[in-house]
């Protein structure tokens, strides 16, 4: 009698499997809030921490790079641990999307959210 409407079924399938996703997607941006990341530059003296969605948290430099005449190479090491730290952030937000979406078939390089 409600052979036309077999499809529903189907329908309310992938419904609830959206709504999981979205519950799942909402969580794992919660906790990329408390995954940190540590960036590095001149062998470890300048380091910068950030948490896997980017923000800056932190920041450590030796005091043994505090010379007046080398205040840019500072500013230099400063740029680069940060820009290490955010490189680190982005792949670990990537690798934490991965875990989440692997078991949906979605094509290799699909960028969620959508």
């Amino acid at each position: 009698m409600l052979k036309g409407l077999g499809g529903l079924g189907d329908m309310a399938k992938l419904m609830k499997q959206a709504q999981d996703m979205q519950g799942k997607m909402a969580e794992m941006q919660e906790a990329l809030n408390d995954i940190t990341v540590t960036g590095e530059s001149g062998a470890g003296l300048v380091k910068a921490t950030a948490t896997a969605k980017g923000e800056l948290i932190g920041l450590d430099v030796d005091p043994s790079i505090f010379n007046p005449d080398e205040k840019e190479v500072v500013e230099d090491l400063i740029l680069a641990a940060i820009k290490d730290a955010k490189s680190r952030a982005q792949a670990r937000n990537q690798e934490e999307m991965a875990k989440l979406t692997e078991g949906l078939g979605l094509p290799p390089g699909m960028q969620m959210p959508f």
